[in-house]
């Protein structure tokens, strides 16, 4: 009952239009309360100070600036033009460079939001003038912004890791293949619709410039290189990498405005400007993460207190389900509610609950971590209440219920992947273990 009341004070709340960040805070105080267990809240200042008290979550907010940065300062455009220059001649060639560019921005900024903000407004009307529907243009980039938090760097990841414990760089390098597979996925059925409906393609694309284009965007590769090969071969922690992805934003901002004929002083202080108001926005939303991980740190308190993961391990014992069939279960649940409530607040109400009996009974934290933080971020596509539908809807000009409607295949592929990564453990650590971050 106590639950109930919780997760309906949630949706209320988030439907009244509240502030994520305030609806989870409140949510995790009522929680105690609801519970009976309101004589604890006494020591929860110590409790929160001491579980967020974590170097990873330092890396947070550096690559949320970085993205920003990224976005404002012309390095998506330049990615964009990249991939479009690869493979936009195919049939189909915009929905190609639509997936393409999703994988080079999940290498810089680790926010699918962010790559849905960032993609729409240049893809949809590029589709749109080729012949495209709006709907279908609109759901391909929704879709494909999912891969953003799977490749990393993550922002989800960062969390999940700094919540259960769970090394960050093995997460990073456990999810670069499923998200590799996941633009697969989405290129194969691109493939398919693209003959079936005649979309265009061919020689008669205007490409960019080769070689003016190939110079802009090597520099822009850097950046995911620095960070993916970085933290895959210990290098660097994620934090580190999280500054370098910052410099060398800041760098190429400014080489841009150079390339652009402008003088060195203007550049600079267009650069200036762009990593102002950068900075502004990253503070914004990095201060609502973290108000959101006071509320995971007190829901962990209050879990702990509970004894709620011991009490479903020992469930699960009685049931006689195995690891994979357990964790079946688990993502269902998680699916479920990604489709009604935030990513974050899922993880702070959810992961710790249902994850540490699948680690118990068997399954790898590193697979399990990947998956669940998949699982979590197609709530993102999921209608109702996705909030990368609720973005692309509005920067495209897209009815929101027929986008929904639009989405809904794609979201099946995305849920094969999910389940073919769930019954095949390796996809998923089969690089963290090459490169020694697991056994």
């Amino acid at each position: 009952m106590a639950l109930i009341l919780i997760v309906a004070f949630i949706l209320a709340a988030v439907l009244g239009g509240v502030a994520i960040s305030y609806v989870a805070g409140a949510a995790a105080v009522l929680a105690f309360i609801a519970t009976g267990y309101s004589n604890y809240l006494a020591i929860l200042p110590q409790r929160i100070f001491s579980q967020i008290d974590v170097f990873t979550f330092l890396s947070m907010p550096l690559f949320i600036l970085a993205g920003e940065m990224m976005t404002r300062g012309g390095v998506t455009k330049v990615l964009i033009d990249l991939a479009m220059l690869g493979v936009g001649r195919l049939k189909g060639g915009l929905g190609y460079v639509n997936i393409l560019a999703s994988v080079f921005l999940a290498g810089i900024s680790g926010s699918a939001v962010a790559d849905a903000a960032a993609t729409t407004k240049t893809l949809v009307p590029a589709m749109r003038d080729k012949g495209y529907s709006n709907d279908f243009a609109a759901a391909l980039t929704a879709a494909s912004c999912v891969i953003g938090p799977i490749i990393p760097p993550s922002i989800v990841m960062i969390f999940y890791g700094a919540l259960m414990n769970v090394s960050v760089a093995a997460l990073f390098a456990g999810g670069i293949i499923p998200g590799l597979l996941m633009a697969l996925f989405l290129c194969a059925y691109n493939f398919w619709i693209a003959r079936r409906d005649g979309h265009p393609g061919g020689r008669d694309m205007v490409l960019p410039a080769f070689w003016a284009t190939i110079v802009r965007a090597a520099p822009a590769l850097l950046i995911p290189v620095t960070i993916v090969a970085g933290i895959v071969f210990g290098v660097v922690t994620p934090t580190e990498a999280a500054a370098l992805a910052v410099a060398i934003t800041l760098l190429l901002i400014f080489v841009y405005r150079l390339l652009g004929r402008d003088r060195p002083g203007r550049a600079f202080r267009e650069t200036v400007n762009i990593s102002s108001d950068a900075l502004s926005s990253s503070a914004m939303l990095t201060g609502s993460i973290f108000m959101i991980l006071f509320a995971a740190a007190i829901f962990g308190y209050l879990i702990g207190i509970m004894r709620l993961p011991e009490g479903i391990a020992a469930a699960v014992q009685d049931l006689g389900l195995g690891g994979t069939q357990y964790f079946l279960v688990a993502s269902l649940v998680m699916f479920a509610a990604g489709m009604v409530m935030d990513v974050t607040m899922a993880l702070v109400l959810l992961v710790p609950v249902l994850i540490p009996a699948a680690i118990a009974s068997g399954c790898n934290p590193v697979h399990v971590g990947v998956v669940s933080c998949l699982n979590l971020t197609l709530g993102l596509i999921s209608p109702p209440f996705g909030g990368i539908l609720m973005v692309v809807s509005a920067a495209a000009d897209v009815n929101y219920l027929r986008l929904s409607r639009a989405i809904l295949p794609f979201l099946a592929v995305q849920v094969a992947l999910l389940l073919l990564l769930i019954l095949v453990p390796d996809l998923t650590l089969a690089l963290p273990r090459l490169v020694g971050l697991i056994d």
